[in-house]
């Protein structure tokens, strides 16, 4: 297993300066960054280069997040808007490939988050599947893995489960289509963990790691030493991603919910040291012998 964090764990905007936040993971004793893989379309060649060449240097593993817009729906009832969805996400695989990236994680089945406008789940589902079809060829031309995100009823009425997540992946029949499990959304939504992470069993690609409340491994409640047994009954071999959200305000903490501060007040300084500490008891926990 390697081990990462979102960028945007230090403010409350889906932005950052990509060149200094990599420089920061790896002081933390990260493996991988995750981006937003959006901002990858914002970018000149000449940075997405300048980013890969220092993830290199310094031995970063990059990865990619994306929460598609209602606009770039890949399920739409719409067809145009399907076709923008599928381009816009296609892009995005193409710009991966000029960073070297190889993992795009995301709700890349729909759109996030879902407004609930729209609950006919079978027609969404099925226009989906056929949309990560095409994009699971995309995928492999780039030498990227989709990892289709699972995530809780709040957020989405598709993709709520690894059962559903298996399923999902039957139709599309594609080897460079897969899962990522988070653990805050099972927390919501599956009666077990464990036993979600061993459904997803060898489809399982990438893990988001959070406490229930949306703070660093180690700060919760969650079972941490049974969940890293899980993961190595499966043989998983995956990024492990935390995805913590402290800060109100902006735009993560309207996304996110996010209404008060859950730093209390802690100093950058003290938010380094919090995530560290988190990565020495993840570590712990998922990598000790069984």
């Amino acid at each position: 297993m390697k081990f990462g964090t979102l960028y945007s764990y230090w403010g409350n905007a889906w932005s950052c300066d990509y060149l200094e936040t990599a420089k920061r993971v790896k002081k933390v004793g990260f493996d991988i960054l995750e981006i937003g893989a959006g901002h990858l379309l914002e970018m000149e060649d000449s940075d997405i280069i300048a980013l890969k060449d220092l993830a290199k240097e310094i031995g970063l593993t990059i990865s990619c997040n994306i929460g598609p817009p209602k606009d770039k729906d890949v399920a739409s009832a719409d067809p145009s808007v399907r076709k923008a969805g599928i381009k816009f996400l296609s892009d995005i695989m193409k710009a991966m490939k000029l960073l070297e990236s190889k993992v795009l994680v995301g709700v890349q089945y729909t759109y996030w988050p879902n407004d609930f406008t729209d609950l006919d789940k079978p027609a969404i589902w099925a226009r989906g599947v056929e949309s990560v079809k095409e994009l699971g060829k995309v995928a492999g031309d780039c030498g990227v893995k989709m990892c289709l995100e699972v995530v809780n009823r709040f957020e989405t009425h598709i993709l709520n489960t690894a059962e559903e997540a298996n399923q999902f992946c039957d139709e599309v029949n594609d080897p460079n289509v897969g899962v990522l499990l988070d653990t805050f959304h099972m927390n919501i939504e599956e009666d077990n963990i464990c036993e979600a992470i061993k459904t997803a069993g060898s489809r399982l690609w990438h893990l988001h790691v959070g406490e229930g409340n949306r703070k660093v491994p180690g700060e919760g409640s969650l079972p941490w030493a049974e969940i890293g047994q899980a993961l190595r009954d499966i043989n998983f071999t995956g990024g492990v991603v935390m995805e913590p959200f402290y800060y109100q305000g902006g735009a993560v903490g309207a996304d996110i919910k996010v209404w008060r501060d859950l730093s209390e007040g802690a100093s950058p300084e003290q938010m380094d040291q919090r995530i560290a500490d988190s990565l020495v008891f993840l570590r712990k926990n998922f990598l000790k012998e069984a």
